[in-house]
Parts: structure tokens; sequence; C-alpha cells
């Protein structure tokens, strides 16, 4: 195991302890615990700390969990809510189109898939759950920004760019703004082998209780079934199923 390696090993390890005891725990005892010199432990706790996953008590020396720690959890525990009344209507959009359902939402610049209900056929497209995909070359991704004001949407290409997944992804502005323009009209959006050569996407946005777009429902299959025949059944498919599931989901 490298050196780098093995301290966030070590790290994880030490995070572990501390949220295993509300009360807090001492320094010699995390060390004690981790079967760690205290002064090894000391450096990975205060490298913890300075991010916000743990933090310590000036007066008792005790160690808790952080609030990036307790951040991060509650991601989880968004994921999770979402997870519950999605996965039917996923099942249900796979078994109508035979082809794989998905929900993703964007996190930091890039579509991250939440859940699947894989498809049965021998030749499917997967992108598992924890997968990530550029944003503009993703359809749940662009069905999601399709419903952000434009400077909003040129502040994401201003921090994260526009990688070019393949020949057909999205590089110019003014082709992501044209583009967007025409998901709005349409009602959906779409992956025309933008990220996956060969692959096809067609995804509609889930909005949460206040309106807000917190999530997005697609169906993703291999371009040789779908046709502009299925494609134009799997978005009325699928915006329906995103209508159902609005308003039922929130992060």
């Amino acid at each position: 195991m490298s050196n780098a390696v093995q301290s966030v090993d070590r790290a994880l390890r030490l995070l572990e302890l501390v949220a295993a005891d509300p009360d807090g725990r001492r320094l010699s005892d995390l060390a004690r615990a981790a079967g760690l010199a205290v002064s090894t432990t000391h450096r990975l706790l205060t490298s913890l700390e300075q991010r916000g996953f743990v933090q310590v008590e000036g007066e008792t020396g005790l160690w808790h969990v952080g609030q990036t720690a307790h951040r991060v959890g509650a991601a989880w525990g968004r994921a999770r809510t979402m997870l519950a009344p999605a996965m039917p209507h996923l099942r249900r959009l796979r078994d109508a189109t035979r082809e794989t359902a998905n929900l993703g939402l964007i996190e930091d610049g890039w579509v991250v898939t939440l859940a699947q209900a894989e498809s049965r056929e021998i030749m499917r497209a997967i992108s598992p759950p924890g997968g990530r995909a550029p944003t503009f070359c993703s359809g749940m991704g662009k069905a999601i920004v399709a419903t952000w004001p434009d400077a909003q949407i040129d502040q994401l290409i201003d921090r994260h760019g526009l990688g070019a997944a393949t020949r057909n992804s999205l590089t110019r502005r003014e082709d992501v703004h044209a583009e967007m323009a025409k998901i709005r009209d349409q009602g959906f959006a779409m992956d025309d082998e933008e990220f996956v050569p060969g692959l096809r996407c067609v995804a509609a946005v889930i909005e949460g209780p206040g309106g807000d777009a917190v999530a997005a429902v697609s169906v993703s299959g291999l371009s040789l079934r779908m046709t502009p025949e299925k494609v134009a059944r799997c978005a009325e498919l699928v915006q329906r199923v995103a209508v159902d599931l609005s308003g039922r989901v929130a992060v």
C-alpha cells in the first residue's frame, strides 16, 4: 500500500472511530483504537479538521464529527429519499421501453447516476449507480440545466468547461444555448451518442416541491434500437414519469 493510500485509509478509520462515539473521544483513545502513534493520529485528525470532517473541543480535548461529515452523510440520506418513490417508476419505464431507465442529478459539474433499472436485453446501455458523465454530454444533465437561466448556464460552462467525449458532444457555448432552447420547447432532452458512441438517451427533468429541478429520469439504449420512432415514444413515457415523480422527491 502506498503511503498516500495508507494515510487515506488511516484517516477514514479515525473518522469512523470518532463517529462511533457521540460523546467524543480523546486523542490517546483514538490512537489506541486505531493502533497508531499519538503523533500520527494527531496529524491525521488535524488534516480532517482542516476539511471540516472532525472538530475538537478546546476545553476537553474531545474529538467529534464535523459539519462536512454531516453534509456528506446528508447527501446519502437525500439520495435515499429519492430512491424509494423512484424505483417502481424506473422498473415500469424499463419494462415499457425494454431499455435501461435511470435516475440522476448534477453534482459539482457532473451528472451522477443515483439509481437504475437495467434493461433485460443482451446488448444494453449501463451506467451503474455512482457513475458520472459530463453535464452537457448527458441527457439527464441537459434536461436539468435547461431549466436554469442562461447566466447560470454560462457560469457552469466557465467553471467546468465543455469537454468533448465524442465527436457529437457539444463543444461551443452557442450550441449549448441553442440546445437548451430546443429542450425547453420540446420538453425533453437527448444525448445522441454524445457521451458513448452507439448509445442514445432520452431524459426529462424532475421538479421538487418548490418547482426547482432536483433530478432527471432517462431511458438509454443502443442507437440501433433507439430509432426516431422509439425516441418519440420513450420521450413521451419519460416525461410522464418525470411528472409523476415531481413534487415527490427532494434533495
